[in-house]
């Protein structure tokens, strides 16, 4: 007990925790030290201070970018605004990023940023301040642009910061004419693509549902193929929890627990996602829901019976002090290093799939993948063959029914006839995406000899991709 207990003393900061798992798996691949140490080492760190005047006073404000890899450009990664924002996070945030491109098959290197302050202590009009002083920064260094590096909504930021810094990014870059694609998130009246919000959560969704569907990994652990019925604990009831939670429940699993900041709620019979997320916004918490079991401390409702749990909060939840009493199958990492490498030798002995966060929360980098093409592109998605196609389908439709003499219903007709939407085109890139790449992993693993865990295969997968993207840039003479 005392040597499970001792082992998070360690203190592993994030990133040594990424470069751990890095060097885990590099063993795997067959590139020699010095690349290795090229794609780990982040390439460019950019850390600053600037004045902004809040209230009646001068604030000091303190900023990172981070540009962990030049391998494909632009880079790509989030900006989040949170106290506990620090050099090393932001470092292994990036890291993940040019990893998790390198997966799901996105041509850019990783990137992250981040300001520290509580976005909740100051006005819209602070934040706006604050939030185009920092694109004026990153503009001034270069660390921004279409084609140099693209940020991102992250924990604390959203559409409205994003649309900030594409204005901030234009006036002081005019004529620019990609200039919206300086960064992804946008509201979708701002050069944004549809599907954008729920991207993540859809991601982790699609992500598990194709783990659930391969029948030899589910005899392992003792489930029926598929997801109906399944029970889902999430930890988070942010945008990317939320919306993955929203998913499995309306294509028949059984949520079963949901965690936040404030507690937790579990109720082996289920319970219903909109009903939690109303009740919340009536009364403040999710605590004391009807017919639920309450846990003040939220970290207890990781630990109830489940076959899938789902931990889309913050890093180092399940970790060497709280692993051995998980009792769920299948943990699909939502948000970024939720698991410490503790916890993963402690699930692994115990025969638990962990699906790792570089591959499974990738859908949020996807969708900005196409956001940004959409705006490099300058049409919308769907905007030159949705009418074709439609037209298309009824000449067919039309022809079959003359030939048959059948007619379809009207509700039939409409279902056959639809053209798709950008919308549509997102959730199928999504989708196409996040199985491929599911099994461009597994095929690694199985390769070798179930040898490693998941992680490090995915890991191994990233580094072989970015490894041979460097020798294709003939950079190493």
């Amino acid at each position: 007990m005392e040597t499970a207990i001792a082992k998070p003393a360690q203190h592993y900061s994030f990133f040594e925790g990424v470069e751990r798992n890095f060097d885990k798996a590099s063993k795997y691949t067959r590139f020699e030290s010095g690349i290795l140490e090229q794609i780990k080492a982040c390439n460019s760190v950019y850390r600053m201070k600037f004045p902004v005047r809040i209230g009646d006073s001068v604030e000091v404000i303190e900023a990172y970018r981070v540009q962990h890899s030049h391998h494909k450009l632009p880079c790509k990664g989030g900006i989040r605004y949170s106290m506990d924002v620090n050099q090393d996070e932001v470092m292994a945030l990036a890291a993940l990023m040019t990893y998790k491109c390198a997966i799901v098959n996105v041509p850019f290197g990783g990137a992250k940023g981040g300001i520290r302050i509580n976005p909740k202590k100051y006005t819209t009009f602070e934040l706006e301040k604050i939030t185009r002083r920092y694109a004026s920064e990153l503009v001034k260094k270069n660390f921004i642009g279409p084609g140099i590096d693209v940020p991102a909504p992250d924990y604390g930021t959203g559409g409205r910061e994003m649309s900030w810094i594409v204005d901030t990014y234009a006036s002081l870059k005019p004529g620019e004419v990609d200039a919206m694609a300086c960064v992804t998130g946008k509201p979708v009246t701002q050069g944004g693509v549809r599907g954008r919000t729920e991207a993540t959560g859809l991601g982790i969704f699609y992500g598990i549902r194709e783990v659930c569907r391969v029948e030899e990994d589910m005899k392992k652990v003792g489930l029926p193929v598929g997801i109906e019925g399944k029970r889902v604990i999430v930890q988070g009831l942010g945008n990317v929890g939320y919306h993955a939670a929203k998913f499995f429940q309306d294509n028949g699993a059984v949520i079963v627990g949901l965690a936040e900041y404030e507690g937790g709620i579990y109720d082996a019979k289920g319970l219903d996602i909109y009903k939690v997320v109303d009740f919340r916004k009536e009364t403040g918490s999710i605590l004391n829901y009807p017919g639920a079991t309450n846990f003040k401390n939220s970290g207890e409702t990781l630990e109830q019976p489940c076959d899938i749990l789902i931990p889309a909060a913050l890093e180092n939840q399940i970790n060497g002090s709280n692993a051995a009493r998980i009792q769920a199958k299948i943990i699909g990492e939502g948000a970024n290093g939720p698991l410490t490498p503790e916890a993963d030798e402690i699930l692994a002995k115990k025969g638990v799939i962990v699906v790792p966060d570089m591959y499974l929360n990738a859908g949020g980098v996807t969708v900005s993948y196409f956001e940004w093409l959409k705006n490099l592109s300058h049409v919308r998605f769907g905007r030159m063959d949705k009418r074709f196609s439609e037209n298309h389908y009824d000449s067919m439709l039309t022809t079959l029914e003359d030939l048959t003499g059948k007619k379809v219903s009207a509700i039939e007709r409409m279902q056959i006839l639809h053209g798709p939407d950008e919308v549509d085109l997102v959730y199928s890139g999504l989708e196409d995406t996040m199985i491929g790449s599911y099994h461009e992993i597994r095929e690694a693993f199985l390769s070798l000899d179930g040898s490693v865990d998941m992680r490090t295969a995915a890991f191994t997968v990233a580094i072989n991709k970015v490894g041979v993207a460097y020798e294709e840039l003939g950079i190493f003479p």
